[in-house]
């Protein structure tokens, strides 16, 4: 039996993971970066350095009873020319140095694939054909169109997503002008159950073809938030919870204005690709209501929707290992 090592250093997360030759996880290992009261994100140097100094110590708490055969990491946002962030930088190196020293292959994916092996190790399948793969987070919206190249990653080709902010940003930054802490989606989620996503939205949806804008729906509830003259509201104090109703309203609004978004753009991509497989990754595909969404969305439209658990569909390591694995058995 042997384990195989996955690293993953993204903007907000450092995370590894162990599989096993199955395909199982053994163990895993997270932390979120930390993000001070009112900020929106961190500068690249920040997550460099938080990078840094939790790498070394999660991968000491991994029991490591089995030998490594081989290691998968992300090292770079997506599979295209010019793409680049410091941060994976920190988990590449690493699985460069433990590589050279363990004398095991070392399999570089992108981000983006990461996120569609972590959705495929639970779902427990590998699509044969083509299908398309959604990943919706803090940096990215994009509808992917993904293809299997034996011993490699993924063949993907974009062919939808949002041309200024992303779904995530959308998220945060209004969740922070509520006052909430970044990143804001989970806190959004629970305010949005309070009111079980039954009011109208005040946001606009925007969307041309595949093509979505999630710029002009925070613009839009930026002015609504502030022409009911509300400042962040302190969650510690309870007399604020008066305001509570107008946040929930919000919260819902920027799922509803997602969701619609999201539907839009998949109409327009149906009409283009025969696909029939809908894989959905990312940190706001971990919300429930845009699960059930499209997952309801799909079964009116022959489009099998496979939405991974919240804890797998964030942030996590375990589909640079599974990957390794998978590419090492070929």
């Amino acid at each position: 039996m042997a384990y195989y090592l996955g690293i993953d250093t993204s903007c907000y997360t450092t995370s590894c993971a162990l599989v096993d030759e199955e395909g199982r996880l053994v163990q895993e290992a997270r932390k979120l970066l930390e993000v001070p009261q009112g900020k929106r994100g961190l500068q690249q140097s920040q997550m460099v350095f938080q990078h840094t100094r939790a790498l070394g110590e999660l991968i000491q708490s991994l029991t490591l009873d089995q030998p490594i055969a081989g290691i998968g990491v992300s090292g770079f946002p997506r599979r295209e020319e010019n793409s680049y962030m410091p941060a994976f930088l920190v988990g590449l190196n690493t699985a460069k140095s433990l590589g050279h020293c363990l004398e095991v292959p070392v399999h570089i994916f992108s981000h983006q694939e990461n996120h569609i092996w972590a959705a495929l190790r639970e779902i427990g399948e590998i699509p044969e054909g083509p299908f398309l793969s959604l990943h919706l987070s803090g940096g990215t919206t994009e509808f992917v169109l993904c293809e299997r190249i034996h011993k490699s990653g993924f063949k993907v080709q974009i062919v939808g997503g949002s041309d200024d902010i992303a779904g995530g940003q959308l998220v945060d930054r209004l969740g922070v002008l509520m006052g909430l802490q970044f990143p804001a989606g989970p806190s959004m989620e629970t305010l949005g159950r309070r009111i079980k996503y039954n009011v109208d939205s005040v946001l606009p949806v925007s969307v041309k073809e595949s093509t979505i804008s999630f710029g002009g729906p925070y613009s839009a509830g930026q002015r609504w938030w502030q022409s009911l003259q509300h400042e962040p509201i302190d969650w510690t104090d309870r007399e604020s919870f008066s305001r509570e109703k107008n946040a929930q309203i919000l919260a819902v609004s920027v799922f509803h204005c997602i969701g619609s978004s999201l539907e839009k753009a998949l109409s327009h991509i149906l009409t283009e690709h025969n696909i029939t497989t809908l894989i959905t990754a990312g940190g706001v595909m971990a919300n429930t209501y845009l699960q059930d969404r499209l997952v309801h969305w799909g079964h009116h439209h022959d489009l099998d929707v496979l939405c991974v658990s919240s804890k797998y569909s964030a942030d996590n390591a375990s589909g640079n290992a599974y990957g390794a694995k998978v590419v090492e058995g070929e």
